[in-house]
């Protein structure tokens, strides 16, 4: 009896170490089978950025409502050398197993990323590319191309194929140097339509106001503008009411800022007639597509690229966010 008793007492123990054991492994097991995205973007230092921390804090929410198992750490920095700081701590503080990353410089992260990568994350980077692709797993872009060969096709048919027109560039990047080429090759289609000039206005509303003062100066007649970003659309407005110019007939910005949007919307300014999409929700659609692909085992394509579409005043209110910061 007492040896049944010594048996049962001892199956007993070893029952509830087993159950002590595993309850200690469930949250190890648990973790292992977590989806943890870290998202590291810059901090939101002009509209733009400041439109891309909203859309990842939006995405955050979103996913982890619609995903129990997911979570998205949103990191944002000032600098790139807070930047990698920040990604060495999602890795070994946060534990993430992908990194959705929006470089706030090329080349001072693509070692960083490149780290990261190794040590098994996932990594999707965001519009502004690595100097060496190897450091990712996938990059997801809006389409520059399509940025710029849409605002001259609507120039172009507006204009009926003549006209003069002048230009303003943000700053000397691939990325500016991708818009321009695109809009100069829709043009050496309308021989009839002269570019009079394309500075460089930095995507700032003050300097595009001072370099379209400089065109207003020096061309008697300008028929449309092209000012690939909203902000410089803003200064070139402002620069046209000023001088009381009556001869512009049309200013095309450019990424779909909610202000410029609700202008189109309205019907409030016949100059603006028409936008180009560049939202920086592209930051929601990157951290969506990372997370549920990794939530599925699965990777994205090498290469995605969000599309760039003609915004008008009959599509306008798709586009339009009012509780974005951009």
């Amino acid at each position: 009896m007492n040896s049944q008793l010594s048996s049962f007492t001892r199956r007993l123990a070893l029952s509830a170490v087993g159950a002590a054991a595993f309850a200690l492994a469930a949250p190890a097991m648990a973790q292992a089978n977590k989806t943890v995205v870290g998202v590291a973007i810059p901090s939101a230092t002009h509209g733009f950025t400041g439109g891309i921390v909203y859309w990842a804090n939006q995405a955050k929410k979103d996913l982890e409502k619609a995903h129990p198992g997911l979570q998205v750490i949103v990191k944002t920095a000032g600098g790139a050398p807070e930047q990698a700081n920040q990604l060495q701590d999602l890795v070994t503080v946060n534990k993430i197993n992908a990194l959705v990353i929006f470089p706030f410089e090329s080349a001072a992260l693509t070692k960083p990323v490149a780290q990261v990568k190794a040590k098994g994350v996932y990594v999707t980077v965001v519009d502004r590319g690595l100097t060496d692709t190897s450091a990712q797993d996938a990059y997801v872009a809006g389409d520059n191309t399509a940025f710029g060969k849409i605002p001259a096709e609507y120039i172009a048919k507006a204009l009926g194929g003549k006209g003069n027109v002048v230009a303003m560039r943000g700053i000397a990047t691939t990325l500016d140097n991708e818009r321009m080429d695109a809009f100069n090759s829709v043009l050496k289609n309308h021989p009839g339509i002269k570019l009079l000039d394309a500075k460089y206005a930095n995507w700032n509303r003050d300097d595009a106001f001072k370099v379209m003062q400089d065109y207003l100066t020096r061309f008697p007649q300008i028929d449309a503008v092209w000012a690939a970003d909203d902000d410089m659309a803003v200064g070139v407005l402002k620069a046209i009411e000023q001088a009381k110019r009556k001869d512009i007939k049309l200013v095309f910005g450019g990424a779909g800022a909610k202000g410029m949007i609700k202008t189109l919307m309205d019907g409030s300014n016949p100059l603006i007639q028409a936008n180009v999409s560049y939202s920086p929700k592209f930051i929601y659609d990157s951290i969506k597509l990372t997370a549920e692909a990794r939530i599925k085992g699965e990777k994205l394509p090498a290469n995605t690229i969000i599309p760039s579409v003609l915004i008008t005043k009959e599509t306008a209110k798709d586009f339009y966010f009012p509780d974005s910061p951009f």
